[in-house]
């Protein structure tokens, strides 16, 4: 069994988690260039000086922040991915989880757009997963596209689109079947065939997927 932390030990585990959630919450809100240092420590309750404790400077703890937030998702992603065959339901499925996230929880949803302003973060988390399962889908014939890096710049501002009208609160309520739909169409598949695949039944939540 690992030793207990000490108390000093778990004073700084606790004060490094405020700052990186008053992070979270200052750039869902403003966005990362509008946060400031003293923002943070406000936000968290805690001594200015505390914050040179756990991070370098603002860039560490957006970074650490984004580096959270993007793991999250991408494992996400990668689960969809593996209990799926069809390179066009995979893309569907993984787009529609950034929609209904966004719309189940609006902090993580502004969290995404406001950090993806100025680090790519959807990008990030997707490209690689996107990437191959474009490829996938171009070589099989199943999907159709000129070039594939303006494809996965279409299909990430599609995506960004999509997510802040659901924020926005204008969006419908299929919206992220709409949006999958959408990108699926870009990727030149049929516009029927695109409408079945997008409404496809998910694979069920990692959670659910392991208390059943």
């Amino acid at each position: 069994m690992a030793p207990r932390p000490d108390r000093h030990a778990r004073r700084r585990e606790t004060t490094r988690a405020k700052l990186l959630a008053a992070t979270r919450t200052l750039i869902a809100r403003q966005g990362a260039d509008a946060t400031r240092i003293q923002e943070i420590t406000d936000e968290a309750d805690v001594g200015f000086g505390s914050f040179y404790n756990h991070f370098e400077s603002k860039d560490a703890i957006v970074e650490a922040v984004l580096a959270e937030t993007v793991a999250a998702q991408a494992a996400e992603v990668e689960r969809v991915a593996g209990e799926l065959d069809d390179a066009a339901e995979v893309i569907a499925a993984a787009h529609r989880s950034f929609v209904r996230r966004a719309a189940d929880d609006p902090d993580w949803g502004w969290l995404l757009l406001r950090l993806d302003v100025s680090h790519n973060v959807l990008r990030t988390a997707l490209g690689p997963y996107a990437l191959n399962d474009l490829r996938r889908g171009v070589a099989s014939g199943r999907l159709r596209v000129a070039d594939e890096a303006l494809a996965l710049y279409g299909m990430g501002g599609l995506l960004l689109a999509s997510m802040r009208a659901v924020l926005d609160g204008a969006a419908p309520p299929d919206a992220a079947e709409r949006h999958a739909e959408g990108v699926l169409r870009l990727l030149g598949l049929d516009p029927a065939e695109a409408h079945e695949v997008a409404h496809r039944p998910l694979p069920a939540p990692a959670a659910a997927a392991a208390a059943g």
